[in-house]
């Protein structure tokens, strides 16, 4: 990562530091375990502010990347920072312990749902704890955008993409087929 161009209390190397593939696999069973319908929030928490493993700039640049591969964010994510901390243990412990405990809770959780999940209190958790999944991705996205360089552009292409499928409920495929290449010519513009 780009360790140079950080500040120096940032610089700590943690690539020198001894994270065993246990500790790996503990840390991302409970990321695995504290997150509904998406982990990426508690990732954040986790890896940049409790544990300090990456830095800010290194977790953006990490979930960028796994965004970028097929797959899931987060378990991309994870064996990205399991393979850099302890190599290909590290990396099976970290992607082990991210579906090994909700695996065996989804089976629990299958079976008790085809059983009461027509029951309306049911009904109203669920829709609970989507609305609370939704706004601890929305903290952590606007706490990874602190960490970006201020241009007004990103921001007029995302109020764009929230008008065209949020307000106006156009798909989200021909939303951002459309406004991808001028997104695209604009920034290449800006760079040029």
């Amino acid at each position: 990562m780009l360790t140079s161009q950080l500040p120096a209390e940032n610089t700590s190397a943690p690539e020198a530091r001894n994270i065993s593939p246990f500790d790996l696999f503990l840390a991302f069973s409970q990321l695995a375990l504290s997150g509904f319908g998406g982990v990426l929030p508690w990732a954040h928490r986790t890896l940049v502010e409790n544990k300090g493993w990456l830095t800010q700039r290194e977790f953006v640049e990490t979930l960028a990347l796994g965004q970028l591969l097929p797959g899931p964010n987060i378990g991309n994510m994870a064996v990205m920072i399991g393979y850099r901390f302890a190599g290909y243990a590290g990396a099976a412990a970290a992607i082990g312990g991210l579906v090994s405990g909700p695996f065996v809770i989804m089976i629990a959780l299958g079976l008790l749902y085809r059983s009461y999940g027509t029951l309306p209190l049911v009904q109203h958790a669920l829709s609970g704890m989507s609305a609370v999944a939704a706004g601890l991705v929305l903290a952590t996205g606007l706490k990874m955008a602190s960490s970006l360089k201020r241009r007004w552009r990103p921001w007029l292409f995302l109020a764009l993409a929230l008008a065209g499928v949020g307000v106006m409920r156009w798909p989200l495929l021909a939303v951002v087929g459309t406004l991808a290449p001028f997104a695209i010519a604009a920034t290449w513009r800006e760079k040029a």
